[in-house]
């Protein structure tokens, strides 16, 4: 292939001839995707999106509306029709003379970041009218009034996924990226895409699970979470792994920590650079973390209290026998916050001690205002899903990714879709990303609970979440506590987590606002010096004034956590070696069960 003047190439006859053959090898490749989807598992369809009722009460009210006030109608469509008219005649004009309008004010989008969506004629009027077909459903959406807020937050949602879903850079023949690749290639991007696409619908079971990492460039205990330390219990739900001492001398309060079951612990190890875990260790702590199961059908019946009994309380018993104290320091992570919570509840109205401090990272506990997640966390949705795990036993983990991953759809899904699956890129060696789509299986019965008695009718908050016999408020907890949250977290919104920790009864309490979002926020190394926090001692203010008259501090908040960490923490002891007679090495970290792979 060679290049014109103009730098357009100019395409040979043996150039026509491999991109023949190798559109051929796309006709051999689709077969072989026709036969993936025809081995597709099926399930709930209303997983797959709000029942008709929404669309239908959001017409009527719409065109109810319209009905009493149609010169309002007649005035959205006539703006519409006009920059529709004015779209088509910029385009026949620049098509004419050669000349682009460069007065174009539609906001920077960076799926749009190809010049040829300027100074082509053709890909300028596909996305003009795109924005434009974009900015009336927005309005249209926007102009429904005779809808609760929960259901107008829901159209909002997904309206919105209808116009990313509708992007042209999603589709072959209206993305200049993937065309220009092919046309360089021979045809070779798509095949290489074809490919890619087969594989992951194959290793999914026909589901559309796209990769986001290159899997085959991260061993997890070979490259990533490497901390040295050793398993020193196991039962059918977690193992306990205590890491090797990084100094001579110890606090004599151990730390437990505990991550989310829904992702894998090693968030918090993935590299010596940013891991909380390595860290802590060099703090001069003896650190446990709970390695939780990934669940498969032989869990379907494990609750949140077996969650609580043999996770949480049996580790807390666990590290003060190899430990020898009567107390130990807590963190929780997430939705092992909101559990820690549980439990603090629980022991304070049994009357034990066992917990000195409690640390809460990004976790909820007032699921009050449900804030992103209201579009799937109505009942629609959530009976589809207690369907499923009906049939399924559990939770699967590609579908609970999938709902986080539609939260930012463009950056998790269409993006990444259209580098790998259009431009037949392998997807970047990056270990966030593999650590994002190295999902657990949730058990059926555990999250029934959650989302019913939690996250749907915040019973915690409201009249106590029943749970071992005992009826759990948020009241109860009453040990000091810090609460780390994120400033722009979509999955634990701040301001939902200060409203939580107000109504804890703990005398002392610290809360900080991490810059940054759900992972970043809280994998934020001091040697970054990367996001900085907030702090305010004034609990009897609303969220919105907390902020307003908070202190900000450069840096990362993990020196204040540790600060604060310290005053309850003891004196100096000896460092622990992991383990003890009764608790001899199981297995070296990260375990046994953080290796177990979701399957579909």
């Amino acid at each position: 292939m060679t290049t014109s003047q103009d730098q357009s190439p100019e395409l040979t006859e043996e150039h026509l001839e491999r991109l023949k053959e190798n559109m051929n090898k796309v006709e051999e490749l689709s077969k072989r995707l026709v036969e993936v989807m025809a081995g597709k598992k099926g399930h709930n369809p209303a997983l797959d999106g709000p029942n008709q009722e929404l669309f239908a009460r959001a017409a009527t009210a719409y065109f109810s509306e319209a009905w009493q006030n149609p010169a309002k109608l007649m005035e959205h469509q006539i703006e519409f029709w006009g920059k529709s008219v004015l779209n088509f005649a910029e385009a026949q004009k620049a098509m004419t003379t050669g000349e682009v309008d460069d007065s174009d004010t539609a906001p920077k989008d960076k799926r749009f970041s190809n010049p040829m969506w300027e100074v082509n004629p053709y890909f300028r009027f596909i996305r003009q009218q795109y924005q434009t077909n974009a900015e009336v459903i927005t309005q249209a959406v926007a102009s429904v009034e005779d809808m609760d807020d929960k259901d107008k937050k829901r159209l909002r949602y997904f309206s919105q996924q209808i116009i990313d879903m509708m992007s042209p850079t999603n589709f072959l023949a209206t993305n200049p990226d993937a065309l220009e690749k092919a046309v360089e290639t021979e045809g070779q991007s798509l095949i290489k895409g074809l490919e890619n696409l087969v594989a992951d619908l194959e290793a999914n079971d026909g589901e559309m699970v796209v990769r986001l990492a290159d899997e085959s460039a991260f061993e997890v205990g070979g490259n990533i979470a490497t901390t040295p330390g050793e398993v020193v219990y196991r039962n059918r739900l977690m193992e306990l792994i205590q890491y090797k001492p990084a100094t001579e001398t110890v606090c004599e309060t151990p730390l437990v920590l505990f991550p989310p079951w829904i992702n894998k612990f090693y968030i918090l190890d993935l590299k010596a650079q940013n891991s909380l875990i390595k860290w802590v260790t060099e703090q001069g702590y003896t650190l446990f973390v709970v390695s939780w199961v990934n669940a498969n059908e032989s869990h379907a019946d494990i609750g949140m209290g077996d969650y609580v009994e043999e996770g949480f309380l049996t580790a807390i018993e666990q590290v003060k026998s190899i430990c020898k104290v009567k107390q130990v320091n807590a963190v929780g992570y997430c939705i092992a916050g909101t559990t820690l919570s549980l439990t603090l509840s629980l022991l304070k109205q049994r009357g034990d001690k066992s917990i000195k401090s409690a640390t809460f990272f990004t976790a909820l506990t007032d699921f009050g205002d449900q804030g992103e997640f209201t579009p799937f966390l109505q009942n629609d949705f959530v009976d589809g899903i207690e369907d499923q795990i009906s049939k399924d036993g559990i939770l699967k983990a590609w579908l609970v990714g999938r709902t986080m991953s539609f939260l930012r759809s463009n950056d998790l899904i269409y993006g990444p879709a259209i580098r790998s699956y259009m431009m037949g890129e392998t997807p970047p060696a990056f270990d966030l990303l593999f650590w994002n789509g190295d999902g657990a299986n949730l058990p059926g019965r555990m999250a029934v609970e959650y989302l019913r008695g939690l996250c749907q009718s915040n019973d915690f908050v409201n009249d106590g979440f029943e749970l071992l016999g005992h009826k759990l408020h948020v009241r109860d907890v009453d040990v000091p506590l810090m609460a780390i949250t994120c400033e722009t977290d979509h999955i634990a919104a701040w301001k939902d987590c200060y409203r939580g920790v107000q109504q804890m009864g703990s005398k002392s309490k610290t809360f900080i606002v991490s810059e940054s979002g759900h992972i970043a926020g809280i994998v934020n190394p001091p040697s970054k010096k990367k996001y900085g926090h907030y702090t305010n001692t004034n609990f009897k203010a609303d969220a919105e004034t907390w902020m307003k008259e908070a202190e900000y501090h450069q840096g990362s908040w993990w020196p204040r956590w540790e600060a604060w960490l310290k005053k309850r923490s003891g004196k100096q002891v000896q460092a622990r070696t992991p383990g003890d007679s009764d608790h001899p090495p199981l297995a070296p970290a990260p375990g046994t069960y953080v290796l177990v792979k979701s399957t579909n």
